[in-house]
């Protein structure tokens, strides 16, 4: 077994959809990336590469290749997956956190769990999301970005 820690971090922009894992998300900005910037699958890459030791996405997807250019995070998180397919891994479970001081994730973090699942092809009951504020500190409490935190176990 081995596990897996990823983090992220993008700054709100404007004309930008927002998107976390692999959710469009109502709201009046969005992420700045090279991709479409979802910081929740961003971390769960980082998480799932970590543990297998394989690196992280920016040695996978650098961002200065202009084919990642607004790319759906969701099209890099199924590469991941077949990769450690590849080495022999499965995934046990991912449990992740995104820290937002707005918007109000509670009422799309089951279609992220389930679009997270669909596009590793694991059961829904494998992939953990939950959000929580910064109580107005920092720079996510301060409403200039969106963090994501994920941890993962792999066997």
């Amino acid at each position: 077994m081995r596990i897996g820690h990823g983090y992220d971090v993008h700054r709100f922009a404007p004309d930008r959809d927002l998107v976390l894992g692999g959710v469009k998300i109502p709201h009046d900005k969005g992420l700045l990336g090279h991709s479409d910037a979802d910081v929740l699958t961003h971390a769960i890459m980082d998480a799932l590469l970590g543990a297998a030791a394989l690196g992280d996405i920016g040695l996978h997807f650098p961002d200065k290749d202009p084919a990642y250019s607004g790319i759906d995070s969701q099209v890099l998180l199924k590469k991941v997956g077949a990769l450690l397919s590849e080495k022999g891994y499965a995934i046990a479970n991912i449990d992740a956190t995104v820290i937002a001081e707005e918007p109000r994730l509670r009422p799309y973090i089951d279609g992220m769990r389930e679009k997270i699942a669909g596009t590793l092809g694991i059961g829904i009951d494998r992939v953990s999301v939950k959000a929580t504020t910064e109580e107005g500190l920092g720079f996510t409490g301060a409403g200039l970005g969106i963090a994501a935190h994920a941890v993962c176990l792999l066997g």
